[in-house]
C-alpha cells in the first residue's frame, strides 16, 4: 500500500484557509469566500476585475463630451420644465410623461456623441452632468420660491437620471 501524502493548498488571499478550489483562469487557489462565480465556474478577484476591465471601451475625451451633452441637454429641458411649472393641474401629467422622454432622448444623443463607449465611470460622469445642467434653473426655482417649479424640477431629474444611467449602462430589470 502506498500513503499519497498530498500538499495542502491555502487561499492565496487568506494564507490561513485551507482549499480545494482553484481560480478557473489563474489556478490561484481560492477560498470559498474569495471565489466569484461565473456562468463557466469560480474565478478569483483579480480575475473578474481584470475581465471587467475589458468592457470599459471609453476613451478621455468620451468623458468630456458626454459630460457636456448631458449638462446641456439637461439644462435646456431643465427650462422647458420651467414654462410646463406656469400651467397648474395639466403640469403634473406634462411632466410625469415628458421627463422619460426626456432621459431617453439624452441617453441617446450622449451613446451617439460618445460613439457607444463604455464605462461605468463614464455613465456616472454623464448623470452628474444632468445634474449640473439642472442646477442653475433649480436653484432660480429656489429664489423665487416657485413650489410647482422646484417639484418639476425634483421629478425630472428623480425620472430621468436613473433612466439615462441605466439606458448607458444596459442594465436590465426584466428579461
Amino acid at each position: 500500500m502506498t500513503d499519497t501524502i498530498s500538499a495542502a493548498t491555502y487561499c492565496y488571499v487568506h494564507p490561513d484557509r485551507e482549499t480545494s478550489l482553484r481560480c478557473k483562469r489563474c489556478e490561484k487557489p481560492i477560498c470559498a469566500s474569495c471565489a466569484q462565480r461565473t456562468p463557466t465556474g469560480y474565478m478569483c478577484r483579480d480575475c473578474v476585475r481584470s475581465h471587467q476591465k475589458s468592457f470599459d471601451t471609453s476613451e478621455w475625451y468620451d468623458y468630456i463630451f458626454g459630460f457636456l451633452t448631458a449638462g446641456f441637454l439637461s439644462a435646456v429641458t431643465s427650462f422647458l420644465i420651467t414654462l410646463i411649472g406656469g400651467i397648474g393641474f395639466i403640469g403634473w401629467f406634462l411632466i410625469l410623461s415628458a421627463a422619460p422622454i426626456a432621459g431617453t432622448t439624452i441617453a441617446e444623443s450622449v451613446r451617439v456623441v460618445t460613439r457607444r463607449h463604455r464605462s461605468r465611470s463614464l455613465f456616472i460622469t454623464v448623470a452628474v452632468g444632468m445634474v449640473l445642467g439642472a442646477l442653475p434653473m433649480l436653484i432660480v426655482q429656489l429664489l423665487n420660491m416657485n413650489i410647482f417649479g422646484i417639484a418639476f424640477q425634483g421629478i425630472y431629474l428623480f425620472i430621468a437620471v436613473p433612466l439615462v444611467y441605466t439606458r448607458l449602462s444596459g442594465i436590465q430589470l426584466f428579461k
